[in-house]
């Protein structure tokens, strides 16, 4: 299964119009307006549209989460960044940086034990 991200309305349009992939994932800050009508397009055109506000993340280590937090942020989802490694294992200034961005993005911290499901893997 192949999986195009649109970033915007138009990308979106063009993908399913020539019906290549099976799915097309909305990620752009408006893509909530779209997701229904380009829903039914890409029904008509036998690709799936989907769009999440949300993507979990599970985080394997502090140099994960830190290269992850200091590099710009590419999707309009939040983040839900779950921790599968002690907190404790970064400088509480480090710590505080991390969560100063997480809060600037928009994101949360959270610890591995309330991770039910995951979108993508931080190594």
């Amino acid at each position: 299964m192949t999986c195009f991200v649109a970033h915007n309305r138009a990308s979106a349009v063009e993908h399913i119009n020539l019906r290549r992939g099976d799915t097309v994932d909305l990620d752009y800050e408006t893509a909530w307006q779209d997701a229904i009508e380009l829903g039914r397009l890409g029904e008509e055109c036998g690709v799936s549209v989907q769009f999440r506000t949300i993507e979990h993340i599970a985080v394997r280590s502090p140099d994960a989460l830190t290269r992850g937090l200091r590099t710009t942020k590419t999707t309009f989802r939040q983040r839900y960044l779950y921790c599968l490694f002690e907190l404790t294992e970064l400088s509480e200034p480090c710590l505080d940086e991390l969560e100063a961005r997480a809060v600037q993005h928009g994101d949360y911290l959270l610890a591995a034990h309330l991770l039910a499901e995951t979108t993508l893997t931080w190594e």
